[in-house]
């Protein structure tokens, strides 16, 4: 069972273009498959509005795309929704515009200028004017996790020792060394995002492909037929082994 994986895309559209052309080569060769994107399509990058539109049109046209809800994802429509809400995973001195979470990039994508250095009040008002509504629901209904043969796709892990389907979404979009640091089998491969390496890593129990896009790293694809993974580049697959 194959399955092509995207992941933290945020705002980098010229780079998500690029994946998607090569899974399409991988495709012309291998056949047809799903692409799930581990989330975080928004935030740090320069057209976050642009990622968006692009894999919320491409769905709608019946591309067969899972997207995945992040963290970022979350605290952008949080926002949207209430000017004073806080995801209650962040950090009590961060806020969504903060320069540290990339609030302020998303927005101007959307039009609004220079979001962290205005009043509040009046950011907001244009900042709710200005994101069309079905970008809104589409980022609102995005899944938290999914499961395809012996994988489970989720943004940043899962709570080891839990099943699916009691997975909460704090976790699923949030959860870091708890997960991370557990070596156990989890019964499935687990593939996620939310911790920025340099390159996509195999772990035996799990698989890391945040490969920094958010901090001038590449986006990455990937392959991957039961727990075997190929990592997609210019020129086809490079094999992406267990590390020690």
């Amino acid at each position: 069972m194959r399955t092509y994986a995207i992941g933290d895309i945020h705002g980098h559209l010229d780079q998500l273009r690029r994946v998607h052309d090569w899974i399409m080569h991988d495709q012309a060769t291998h056949g047809p498959a799903p692409i799930v994107h581990i989330g975080d399509l928004v935030d740090r990058g320069p057209d976050c509005r642009g990622v968006v539109e692009y894999l919320r049109a491409g769905i709608a046209a019946g591309q067969d795309w899972i997207v995945l809800k992040g963290n970022h994802d979350r605290m952008f429509t949080g926002y949207l929704g209430d000017i004073a809400y806080h995801d209650p995973r962040l950090r009590a001195d961060l806020s969504y515009l903060h320069p540290r979470i990339g609030g302020g990039e998303t927005l101007a994508s959307y039009g609004v200028k220079n979001a962290a250095d205005r009043p509040l009040a009046p950011v907001h008002a244009e900042a709710v004017a200005a994101v069309p509504a079905n970008h809104r629901a589409f980022l609102e209904s995005l899944p938290t996790s999914h499961q395809r043969g012996e994988v489970i796709f989720a943004h940043a892990g899962i709570r080891p020792g839990v099943a699916l389907a009691d997975q909460t979404e704090d976790d699923l979009v949030w959860i870091r060394h708890e997960f991370l640091d557990d070596t156990r089998d989890h019964g499935a491969l687990i593939v996620h995002g939310h911790t920025a390496i340099d390159t996509p890593t195999h772990y035996g129990n799990r698989l890391n492909i945040d490969s920094s896009a958010a901090y001038g790293g590449p986006l990455s694809a990937v392959v991957i037929e039961g727990r075997t993974v190929h990592l997609l580049t210019a020129t086809g697959r490079v094999a992406l082994h267990q590390a020690d």
